[in-house]
């Protein structure tokens, strides 16, 4: 299951940053670069922007939507998002010991006055 999530998330996003990208800004944006003009033969004199704009807020709920669903997984398991980065075997066996060598005892010297 947690596969089949994370695949729609990252299936979610791709269309989502697509859709943002081609929408028509102020000064035509990545959208006129992949033929605007021909936008306005195939979805009427509004162009695509509707559909578009209407694109862009069912994959932003999709995302959302999937990202809540992947965070109640994680809460369901009783896992932290960090508990597959740290190997629990490793984490349990005890430091090695290295014996520190004792400092050799420094001669007390005092200098002569000249």
């Amino acid at each position: 299951m947690n596969g089949l999530a994370l695949t729609l998330l990252i299936l979610f996003g791709v269309l989502l940053i697509g859709t943002v990208l081609l929408q028509p800004g102020t000064k035509g944006g990545l959208g006129a670069s992949f033929g605007g003009g021909g936008a306005n033969s195939a979805f009427g004199a509004q162009g695509a922007t509707p559909f578009l704009s209407k694109a862009t807020y069912w994959l932003a709920g999709g995302f959302l939507a999937t990202t809540l669903f992947i965070e109640v997984l994680i809460i369901r398991e009783n896992r932290s998002v960090l508990d597959k980065t740290v190997d629990k075997t490793v984490a349990t066996l005890p430091a090695p010991v290295v014996p520190v060598p004792a400092p050799s005892p420094v001669p007390a010297t005092i200098p002569a006055k000249k």
